[in-house]
């Protein structure tokens, strides 16, 4: 039953439905933890990569990407393209199965939460500051900044260190949390095209109580942005040669 197309898309499935979970938990009228705040975002976050990483790697996927952009960073730091489009299929698939899990779990506080924008913000992200150049920037930077860490959490160099062993997956998390707390206010840190778009597809064809737009106007930056973002540190890492 486990394959790596599985594992990617269960990973995933588990990423969002943990991660747009704690957004929704925040943000959805007459939830226990409304208002909660950034800090508890980051850390569920944070928490939902742990999970899907460990998932991903138990339903068959030893890569565990769960993020087509780190699919792309290692195919370009390794050269090796072959799993591209199967790993990005899947998680594509897994992210919009994991929105469509939150739209069911939360299924009451829909009808309590008027507005329409905090609905949109469960699914997906939107920019503090809307400026598209720059919001790409933004996540250009916060992909990179992924791609390389990871790449770095996973390199020889760490390893013959003794440092890493065993603690993949956390540190991966922790990562994440970091990159959320230093760098996520601007965009909302999506950096995963997979986490943004099957979500945002998920909004646009639910039928949830008084929804507004999808935001498709905006809906290529945190697609565009994590791809180049992952490739351009793929390429350095191919560079350095970890």
């Amino acid at each position: 039953m486990t394959s790596p197309f599985f594992g990617e898309f269960m990973g995933t499935l588990v990423l969002i439905l943990l991660g747009d979970g704690v957004v929704a938990s925040v943000l959805l009228k007459r939830s226990k933890a409304e208002n909660a705040g950034w800090m508890v975002i980051t850390s569920g976050w944070a928490f939902a990569v742990m999970a899907g990483v460990f998932v991903a790697i138990a339903c068959g996927s030893k890569d565990a990407d769960i993020n087509p952009a780190v699919a792309v960073g290692f195919a370009v730091s390794t050269g090796d393209y072959s799993k591209l489009a199967p790993y990005i299929t899947a998680e594509m698939l897994g992210a919009f199965v994991g929105a469509v899990l939150v739209w069911l779990h939360f299924r009451p506080h829909w009808k309590e939460t008027p507005d329409p924008t905090l609905k949109l913000l469960t699914f997906c992200t939107e920019p503090a500051i809307r400026n598209l150049f720059w919001n790409f920037v933004s996540e250009v930077i916060g992909t990179f900044v992924l791609m390389f860490g990871v790449a770095t959490i996973f390199s020889k160099e760490v390893a013959a260190n003794g440092i890493a062993a065993g603690l993949g997956p956390y540190l991966v998390a922790a990562l994440v949390w970091g990159i959320g707390l230093s760098l996520g206010g601007t965009t909302g840190y999506a950096i995963n095209p997979a986490r943004d778009l099957g979500p945002r597809i998920a909004h646009a064809i639910l039928p949830l109580d008084g929804k507004g737009s999808s935001d498709w106007g905006y809906a290529g930056i945190p697609v565009i942005g994590p791809l180049v973002g992952a490739g351009l540190a793929g390429l350095l890492v191919r560079v350095i040669r970890f």
